[in-house]
């Protein structure tokens, strides 16, 4: 149990700082927006760009863990949207935001500093396939049917466009690119250049941890416990649990791809959650969600570790 709680404990107590720091009044509100935008447009794109460039590319893109996570999130996030909309006759903009906090997690923020501390360096390579999933197929998913979920028919296409074009300027995929381009043609990163890129990724993870903790600050938990505690459990539990079924029935994944996968999964939604949730009608939902499965990925997260450790994926 020690071992377990030496990789959480720290990672806890680096958003509980975040949370501190706001809540003293020694961080304000739009200078921990100015550090993750450090993370987002800094930290996590050079984080990505080290570790495409440090090994063959056939051993970074894993066709395999593509296809397993993300059949494992398109499924929770189909049945979390079933849920909404057929059993409890919820409007479709709110049912897709649901599902959406169910099957997106926080890469970035929550899940590579997780992943990092437990399987090491292949955390940064999962990072840049799991936001392929996320950004590319899961959130794109959700705004389209939210916005259909509006009634405004010509507002679809629209959406779509600005989805497309929001993604051209996502800065971890714009990473990725960068990566690739140099993986394939072998280009070399001087060295300055890439101790500086070294330096800003060693930086991503402690950052994007205190911005965590910051985001919690002055969210509410009241009168929204079924939805909520809907969302929690179809994130840190559900999530996983499927992602789990998916890799085992998909052949020649790698075991500490595997454990790397769970951890992402059980992590927390994405940390823009609560902004698309105010947007399509489920802002109060949708930030409390946050706020309770960030406090409760600390048990859940040291729950799978212990489980991961037991099965023999990874060792202390």
């Amino acid at each position: 149990m020690l071992p377990i709680l030496g990789i959480t404990t720290p990672i806890f107590l680096l958003i509980s700082l975040g949370y501190i720091a706001r809540w003293s009044g020694i961080i304000q509100r739009e200078q921990m927006q100015g550090v993750g935008v450090f993370v987002l447009y800094c930290a996590l794109p050079a984080l990505v760009i080290r570790a495409l460039t440090q090994q063959p590319l056939e051993e970074v893109f894993k066709l395999n863990y593509l296809v397993a996570y993300g059949l494992g999130s398109i499924a929770v996030f189909g049945a979390g949207l079933l849920l909404c909309l057929k059993l409890q006759r919820q409007p479709l903009n709110v049912s897709a935001m649901q599902a959406l906090g169910m099957a997106a997690a926080n890469s970035g923020f929550v899940g590579y500093p997780v992943a990092a501390m437990v399987i090491g360096s292949p955390a940064a390579v999962l990072l840049a396939l799991n936001m392929l999933i996320e950004n590319l197929l899961v959130i794109p998913a959700a705004l389209i049917l939210a916005e259909m979920g509006n009634h405004q028919g010509a507002s679809v296409w629209k959406t779509v466009k600005q989805t497309a074009l929001s993604l051209i300027k996502n800065p971890v995929l714009v990473g990725l690119l960068i990566g690739i381009c140099l993986a394939v043609s072998g280009i070399k990163i001087p060295t300055p250049l890439f101790k500086a890129i070294d330096m800003l990724a060693d930086a991503a993870g402690p950052a994007a941890l205190l911005v965590i903790g910051g985001a919690l600050f002055g969210l509410q938990v009241k009168g929204m416990a079924s939805d909520v505690g809907q969302i929690v459990v179809g994130k840190l539990l559900i999530h996983p649990l499927v992602i789990f079924i998916a890799f085992y029935f998909v052949p020649d994944i790698d075991p500490l791809y595997m454990a790397g996968a769970l951890l992402f999964a059980a992590s927390p939604m994405i940390s823009i959650y609560p902004l698309f949730g105010q947007r399509y009608g489920l802002g109060g939902v949708s930030a409390a969600s946050m706020l309770v499965a960030t406090v409760a990925s600390f048990f859940t997260l040291s729950l799978i570790i212990g489980l991961l450790s037991l099965s023999g994926l990874i060792a202390f």
